[in-house]
C-alpha cells in the first residue's frame, strides 16, 4: 500500500519535463528521452504493479518472519537481491527508494550508495525497537529518512539520521463507503450479530504460528458472533481455507469464518477484532475498532530475540499512545482462553470499551499530526508530503499546474 501512494503522488507532484523513477525497493530514474511520465521498477506486489511499477522481485518471495525461518531461505533472497541490483546496473536510476523491509533493504541501500545513487528510506526500519546499534547503517547508507511515527524523527535525529516525520499514510484512510446492511449482503453475513474481525498476520509463517489460537478463541467466544478473516495480499485464499479446514477436523467444530477481501470494510463494521502485531493493528485503530493484539513466533526465535527488544510494548497502537491502549498476549500468554476472555471485556458498552475507543482516538491524531503543510498551507496525505521531499531531493521541484 504505502508504495502504491507514494507512486501516485510522485506522479502528481512531478512536473512532466523532469524525468524520474520509483521503486519500492531500488529505484527512482527514467530512461533516456523521457519527457512526460515516471518510470518506476523494482519490488512490489499486486498494488505496486497496479499503480505503474514494474516487479523485478516479488513481494510475496521476501515475505519471511522470524530469525530462524529466515535463515532457511537466505539462498533464494540473496538470489532475488542480485536479480535487484543487475536490473538496476542496466537501467541506472536517479534516485532509490527503499520502503520498509530493512534486512533487504539496507543491502540494497549499500549498493546504491556504492553507485552514487541518493537514496531515500520510506517508512523507515524500527530499529528502536530493537537492534539499535543499525542505526549507523542508516547514517552511511540512507541520505533521507522519511518517518511514519511522531517519536521516529527525534530518535533518528538524535543519532544523526536526516529524518523528517510525514505522518502515517494509514491515519488518512477514509472510511468505508458500503453500510453495514450491504456489505451483510454481499459476503452473507448476519447484521443482527456482532462481527468480529481475525488478522492473523500476513505472511506464511506467522499465520501458521497465530491463526489456531485464533480460531480457538473464536470457538470460545460461541456461535452469537460473525467471525470475518480478511485475505491479505500477500496471501491465498485457499491457504486460509485450508488452515481452518484442518482446525475444524481436528476440532469437530463447524463454524463458519467468512473470507473477504479487503481489511477496512470489515474492520469498520465489526464489534471488536483479534489482530496480529503489525500494521493491521493501525489499521484497527484508525476504523475505530476495539482489539487485542496477539503474536507468537517460534521458540528460538522468541528467545533469541526477546533479549534485544527495547521498547517497553509491542503493540504500534500502545508505543504510538505511551500506554497500554489495548491489551497485548504474546508468546506464553497468547491462549485461546487468554484472548476470549480479553475480547469479551471490550465487547459489551462499559468503561472498558470506552476508554480503548477513546484511546484509540489519541493514537490515530497522533499519527496525523505533523508541521509540514503545502505551500497553500492546507494538510497533506503522507505520501504527498514524501513525494515532495523526495523530488527536492531529486531536483524536481513541485509541480505548480
Amino acid at each position: 500500500m504505502y508504495g502504491a501512494q507514494l507512486i501516485e503522488a510522485l506522479r502528481r507532484a512531478c512536473p512532466p519535463k523532469k524525468s524520474a523513477t520509483h521503486v519500492r525497493t531500488a529505484a527512482l530514474g527514467c530512461p533516456a528521452g523521457s519527457k512526460s511520465r515516471l518510470d518506476f521498477f523494482g519490488v512490489g506486489g499486486d498494488r505496486m504493479r497496479a499503480a505503474g511499477c514494474e516487479t523485478i522481485v516479488d513481494a510475496k518471495d521476501l515475505s519471511v518472519v522470524g530469525i530462524t525461518e529466515i535463515l532457511s531461505h537466505l539462498p533464494k533472497i540473496y538470489s532475488l537481491f542480485q536479480r535487484l541490483i543487475v536490473e538496476a546496473d542496466k537501467r541506472k536510476p536517479d534516485l532509490a527508494i527503499v520502503i520498509d523491509s530493512p534486512a533487504f533493504n539496507w543491502r540494497v541501500a549499500r549498493e546504491m550508495k556504492r553507485r552514487g545513487i541518493p537514496t531515500v528510506y520510506y517508512v523507515a526500519p524500527q530499529f528502536w525497537a530493537w537492534r539499535q546499534r543499525r542505526v549507523k547503517l542508516l547514517r552511511k547508507y540512507i541520505d533521507k529518512a522519511l518517518v511514519i511515527f511522531p517519536f521516529e524523527e527525534k530518535f533518528y535525529r538524535d543519532r544523526g539520521v536526516d529524518a523528517t516525520f510525514v505522518g502515517h499514510p494509514l491515519a488518512e484512510l477514509p472510511k468505508p463507503t458500503i453500510n453495514r446492511e450491504d456489505y451483510a449482503a454481499q459476503f452473507n453475513l448476519d447484521a443482527a450479530k456482532h462481527w468480529i474481525t481475525l488478522m492473523p498476520g500476513s505472511r506464511v509463517k506467522e499465520v501458521c504460528m497465530n491463526l489456531p489460537a485464533i480460531l480457538e478463541a473464536a470457538a470460545h467466544l460461541g456461535n452469537k458472533y460473525e467471525f470475518i478473516l480478511p485475505v491479505a495480499p500477500t496471501l491465498d485464499r485457499s491457504f486460509l481455507q485450508g488452515l481452518i479446514n484442518k482446525q475444524a477436523r481436528n476440532t469437530g467444530s463447524a463454524r463458519r469464518f467468512t473470507l473477504v477481501p479487503e481489511s477496512l470494510p470489515a474492520l469498520y463494521h465489526s464489534r471488536a477484532g483479534i489482530i496480529a502485531s503489525g500494521t493491521a493493528t493501525v489499521e484497527a485503530a484508525v476504523m475505530g475498532t476495539p482489539f487485542v493484539m496477539v503474536y507468537r513466533v517460534s521458540p528460538v526465535t522468541y528467545l533469541m530475540g526477546k533479549p534485544r527488544i527495547k521498547v517497553p510494548r509491542f503493540a504500534m497502537v500502545n508505543l504510538i499512545a505511551g500506554e497500554e491502549t489495548v491489551p497485548e498476549l504474546v508468546q506464553h500468554e497468547f491462549t485461546a482462553a487468554n484472548v476470549a476472555a480479553k475480547v469479551r471485556e471490550i465487547l459489551s458498552d462499559g468503561a472498558a470499551r470506552d476508554r480503548m475507543l477513546a484511546g484509540l482516538r489519541r493514537v490515530k491524531t497522533l499519527l496525523r499530526e505533523t508541521t509540514t503543510l503545502s505551500s497553500d498551507k492546507s494538510p497533506q496525505h503522507p505520501a504527498e508530503r514524501a513525494a515532495q521531499i523526495i523530488l527536492e531531493l531529486a531536483g524536481c521541484s513541485r509541480q505548480t499546474g
